[in-house]
């Protein structure tokens, strides 16, 4: 389960990234906080609009960012990123502090850290590639994961608690610390032992070459779908935590907090059962998606907080083996010429769906309740786990059958993964 952390250069990565993914949970939940209650009266439209703005510009560069991350020293891209994402919490955290902030500014700051994400997100998600050889990659992509969601765990609850007791503002400024843990781990890792990938020569139609390469990967476009349906519809959870935490229970910003954390639990389980698999295969991506739609259904009837907390942990476990098992499959399976590109239109259609979905979620969330807008959830790891069955039974001779003799067994066969 934890094999890539004997290599020196992972684990100097892995421990970096888990205090930098601490604060990210501490921003992200400070942040939603401050625009949901104290810039907004609850307004859940509000909130979509910001991670709507934060996650457009993945979207929207995804021609550019992956050819970048596939082109130029990954390592160097991540320490300028993560710099600049730096800079941004602290200018935030001051404007906050100072009582100067009003919801634009809010709106210009998850914009910006959009953009620097969209750069960061393909450099960083295969800088890992240079970390671990081949065989070691899906476990060090789980691990990563674990470290994310792991984060989770502490990372809300403690912004919770900090944002009631001295207010969002200095949750920003603390962050800025985690990011220097981060860029003092990039410093550290010794780039002599880092592995010599191929990078894209140059020329014309490097871009286009990116999407023909995944036109001709039918598994990878069905993996993709898959992942925009439950990416846009599904894994807006700050909205639907918040939501539920504030308008449908009445708690206040620890208890929020504390339900991102406990969803996390799960989060982490997923992780770390998905690093102990050899390789990533089809089945559980879309098995997954489907378990996942009904866990957000059953969060959506909790009578009270505390089985809604409850119903959080499946949610969480469900989303991380998708999400996990999808992003190892997709990079284990792609060409490491192409890997850049290809995880760059991953990641777009994975965050950049928020743009879409997010405010309609928001919307529903305002008209109907917070428990619809979890159904719309439900409702997309569904259709994403559909997709998957029908892609499988005509392209992968996916074969159902009931045994109706005294055995009533269920068979299910199929070639490939």
């Amino acid at each position: 389960m934890f094999r890539s952390l004997h290599i020196l250069n992972y684990r100097i990565w892995f421990i970096g990234a888990l205090v930098s993914n601490i604060g990210t949970w501490m921003q992200r939940t400070a942040q939603d906080w401050l625009v949901y209650d104290i810039l907004t009266d609850q307004n859940a439209s509000a909130l979509g609009i910001v991670m709507a703005l934060q996650l457009g510009p993945q979207l929207l560069l995804v021609p550019w960012s992956g050819l970048i991350a596939d082109t130029f020293s990954r390592k160097k891209l991540v320490l300028i990123t993560q710099s600049s994402m730096a800079f941004l919490a602290l200018a935030l955290g001051l404007l906050v502090i100072t009582g100067a902030a009003e919801l634009w500014h809010v709106y210009g700051f998850a914009l910006a850290l959009g953009l620097v994400a969209a750069i960061d997100a393909p450099a960083r998600t295969t800088f890992v590639s240079e970390l671990v050889r081949d065989d070691y990659l899906s476990n060090a992509v789980a691990l990563n994961s674990a470290s994310f969601n792991g984060a989770r765990m502490f990372g809300p609850a403690i912004a919770g608690l900090l944002t009631a007791a001295v207010g969002p503002g200095w949750v920003f400024i603390i962050n800025v610390f985690t990011f220097v843990a981060m860029i003092t781990a990039l410093l550290k890792i010794r780039s002599a032992s880092l592995r010599k990938l191929p990078k894209s020569p140059k020329g014309k139609g490097r871009i286009r070459e990116g999407f023909r390469y995944i036109r001709y990967r039918p598994d990878l476009i069905v993996v993709l779908t898959a992942i925009f349906i439950v990416g846009t519809f599904g894994l807006n959870f700050a909205l639907f935590i918040a939501a539920m935490a504030r308008t449908e229970f009445g708690e206040g910003a620890d208890a929020f907090g504390l339900l991102s954390s406990v969803m996390a639990v799960g989060s982490v389980v997923g992780s770390l059962m998905a690093a102990r698999r050899d390789r990533p295969r089809l089945r559980f991506i879309f098995g997954a998606a489907g378990a996942f739609g009904l866990a957000c259904g059953l969060a959506a009837l909790a009578p009270n907080y505390w089985v809604f907390a409850i119903a959080l942990i499946p949610v969480g476990l469900f989303a991380l083996t998708l999400m996990t098992s999808a992003n190892a499959y997709v990079q284990t399976t792609t060409d490491p010429v192409m890997r850049g590109r290809v995880m760059a239109v991953y990641m777009a259609i994975f965050m950049g769906g928020t743009p879409i979905g997010a405010p309609i979620v928001g919307v529903v969330a305002d008209v109907l309740g917070p428990r619809w807008a979890l159904g719309v959830a439900a409702a997309s790891g569904l259709v994403a786990a559909v997709v998957g069955l029908v892609w499988m039974t005509r392209t992968k001779h996916l074969r159902i059958h009931f045994d109706r003799s005294a055995s009533r067994k269920l068979h299910i066969s199929y070639d490939g993964s």
